[in-house]
C-alpha cells in the first residue's frame, strides 16, 4: 500500500481546508442571504409529466427487519412495476409535509438533510415496466411525478458506464443520485461536498430499507465513468454531479447495446438570482472522477484490497427480545431531525441495535471486505452502561470503553456548542483513516468514506425512530473529535455524527 502525500493528495487537502475549527468559524463568519435563498427543487420548464400513483401496497416486515437487511435477502422473482417503483421513490426522496415558516413553504422530506436545503435529485433509467415505458427519466418529489428526459432503453450505458458485475445486468431499474451544489451551499459553502454525500447517504439508507421490505434485490455503485453517465441525465458534471448509481429488481431481459446519447436541450428554472461556485468543491469532485471502464474496474479491484482491523473487541451488546412490529412507511412517516433531547436515559438494547444498524453491512461496491470507517460513541446516559467514551466493533456486536468519565460538555463542544449532543443519550462518530483509505482507493475513496458515513447515520435515524426515541445529524469541529477519541483514534477523520436519545416537546 502506497503511503499518502499529503501535499498533494486532492482529497487530503480538500478534507484539511474544509475542517471545522474555533479560529477557522472566527475567521470566516457566514451571513445567509435570505433574499437569495435556492428552491429545493430542479423545475424543468417543458417536459410532460408522468404523475406517479400515490398508494401502493403496504410491507409487512417489520422497519428494522428491513434496516439490518445486508442486501443478501432479496427475491429475485419480486415485481418492480410503476406502483413500486413510486413507492422507493416516495420513502427514499418524496414530501412527506408541507410547514409555512417565516413567510415560505417549506418542504420537509422522508430522508434528513443538512439544514433542509434538499440538494440531492433522483433519477430513474429503466427498462419497460408495468405501466412505465422504457426511458430515462428525472424524479419532481414537488408533484410526485416523473419527467421524461429519453425515450428507449438506456441501461446498457449505465452498466457499461458502472462496468456493473455480470449479475447486475438484469436488474429492471438503475436509480442515480445527483447533487447540485449550489442549493446547498448557500449556507454551507465549500463543506457542501461532504454533505453531497451525507445527504444522499440518508436517502439510500432509506430507499434499502424500502426495497428490502418488499425483497426487491438492491445494489450501490459508487465506481462509474462521471461523464458518461452526467451526459445521460443531461447534467453538466460541475454544478450538478453524479454521485452513486443503485440497481435494482432482478429477472428482467438484460439489455441490449448502448444507445447514442445526444445532448438534451432542456430548460430549467434557476435556482436563485445568482448562483456562487466554490472552487474548492470543483477541484475535488474533479479530482475524484474515473475517466474509463478500466479505471473503474481497476478501482473496484483495489476496494477488495481493503481491510478494516479492530484492535479492541470489547464487551458483546445485548440483542432486542423483539422487534416492534411497525413497517418502514410509518417509520419514514414520523422521521424527523430532533431538535431537542431530554436528559433521560434510554435501555441498553435500544442502544445496542442503533449501534448494530450503523454497521450493519451496505450492499455496495466499496464494501466487498469490510466498512471503510470506524465507529466510536459517547455515552452519556444509557441504563446498563457506563457514561464514557467507546469503540464499536465494525459488526456493532460490542463496545469497548476507551475512557469513563462523564462527557456531556465535551461532546456539546466537539458539535460546535451544539446542545442537542450535550443532551443526547450518546452520540456516535464514524471517522475513517484517510492515511490507509486514500492510498489504496485514492481520491474516490473519499466519496465512499463520506457516503457510507451518511448511509450509516440514514440507518441510525431510522432504528431510532423505529423504538420510539429521536436523532438527528450534526456538525463538529473535525480535529477536536479526533483529539478526544485518540490514542484509539488517532489519525482518523471524522465522517459522520449522529446524536440518539429521547426527544423533549417544543414549547
Amino acid at each position: 500500500m502506497a503511503a499518502l502525500n499529503t501535499q498533494t493528495n486532492a482529497a487530503w487537502h480538500y478534507h484539511r481546508v474544509t475542517s471545522h475549527s474555533w479560529e477557522s468559524l472566527q475567521a470566516s463568519p457566514h451571513t445567509l442571504d435570505w433574499g437569495n435563498y435556492p428552491q429545493p427543487f430542479k423545475i424543468y420548464r417543458d417536459l410532460p409529466t408522468v404523475p406517479l400513483p400515490r398508494e401502493w401496497p403496504r410491507s409487512t416486515i417489520p422497519a428494522l427487519t428491513a434496516i439490518f437487511d445486508d442486501g443478501t435477502n432479496f427475491d429475485p422473482t419480486a415485481r418492480l412495476d410503476l406502483f413500486t417503483l413510486a413507492r422507493l421513490l416516495y420513502l427514499s426522496g418524496g414530501v412527506v409535509r408541507w410547514r409555512n415558516l417565516g413567510g415560505m413553504r417549506i418542504p420537509f422530506r422522508t430522508a434528513a438533510c443538512t439544514g433542509n436545503l434538499h440538494h440531492i435529485d433522483l433519477y430513474v433509467v429503466c427498462a419497460t415496466l408495468p405501466g412505465l415505458e422504457a426511458g430515462v427519466y428525472h424524479f419532481g418529489p414537488q408533484d410526485f411525478a416523473l419527467r421524461l428526459l429519453r425515450r428507449g432503453d438506456f441501461r446498457a450505458n449505465v452498466c457499461t458506464a458502472a462496468a456493473a458485475p455480470p449479475e447486475l445486468r438484469d436488474a429492471p431499474v438503475w436509480l442515480v443520485c445527483t447533487s447540485t451544489f449550489w442549493r446547498n451551499a448557500w449556507k454551507y459553502r465549500g463543506r457542501t461536498y461532504r454533505h453531497a454525500f451525507w445527504d444522499s447517504g440518508t436517502i439510500l439508507a432509506n430507499l434499502f430499507a424500502a426495497a428490502a421490505s418488499v425483497r426487491i434485490r438492491h445494489r450501490l455503485l459508487v465506481g462509474f465513468v462521471d461523464r458518461e453517465i452526467n451526459a445521460l441525465l443531461g447534467v453538466d458534471g460541475r454544478k450538478e454531479v453524479s454521485l452513486a448509481v443503485v440497481g435494482l429488481g432482478a429477472k428482467a431481459k438484460p439489455p441490449g447495446e448502448s444507445l447514442p446519447v445526444p445532448a438534451l436541450q432542456v430548460a430549467v428554472e434557476p435556482y436563485s438570482r445568482r448562483e456562487v461556485e466554490y472552487p474548492e468543491i470543483v477541484a475535488m469532485h474533479q479530482a475524484s472522477t474515473l475517466d474509463s471502464t478500466a479505471e473503474v474496474e481497476s478501482w473496484r479491484l483495489r476496494a477488495k484490497e481493503w481491510s478494516l482491523q479492530s484492535s479492541v473487541v470489547g464487551e458483546p451488546l445485548p440483542a432486542l427480545r423483539e422487534f416492534p412490529k411497525d413497517p418502514i412507511e410509518e417509520v419514514i412517516a414520523r422521521r424527523g431531525s430532533t431538535r431537542k433531547f431530554q436528559r433521560e436515559p434510554i435501555p441498553l438494547p435500544t442502544f445496542s441495535v442503533i449501534v448494530r444498524a450503523a454497521r450493519t453491512k451496505i450492499p455496495a461496491d466499496f464494501q466487498a471486505v469490510g466498512p471503510l470507517t470506524d465507529a466510536y460513541a459517547i455515552v452519556h446516559s444509557v441504563t446498563g452502561l457506563d457514561p464514557g467514551a467507546y469503540f464499536c466493533h465494525p459488526t456493532g456486536s460490542g463496545l469497548a470503553l476507551l475512557r469513563r468519565g462523564e462527557f456531556r460538555h465535551q461532546a456539546g463542544a466537539l458539535a460546535l456548542g451544539q446542545a442537542l449532543a450535550a443532551d443526547a443519550a450518546a452520540n456516535l462518530y464514524h471517522l475513517a483513516d484517510l492515511h490507509k483509505v486514500l492510498p489504496t482507493l485514492g481520491n474516490r475513496g473519499y466519496r465512499a468514506a463520506q457516503l457510507e458515513g451518511g448511509i450509516a447515520g440514514g440507518k441510525i435515524y431510522l432504528a431510532a425512530f423505529s423504538l420510539g426515541i429521536g436523532a438527528t445529524g450534526l456538525t463538529f469541529f473535525d480535529d477536536d473529535v479526533t483529539s478526544f477519541f485518540s490514542p484509539h483514534g488517532a489519525g482518523k477523520s471524522v465522517m459522520f455524527l449522529t446524536a440518539v436519545g429521547k426527544p423533549a416537546r417544543r414549547k
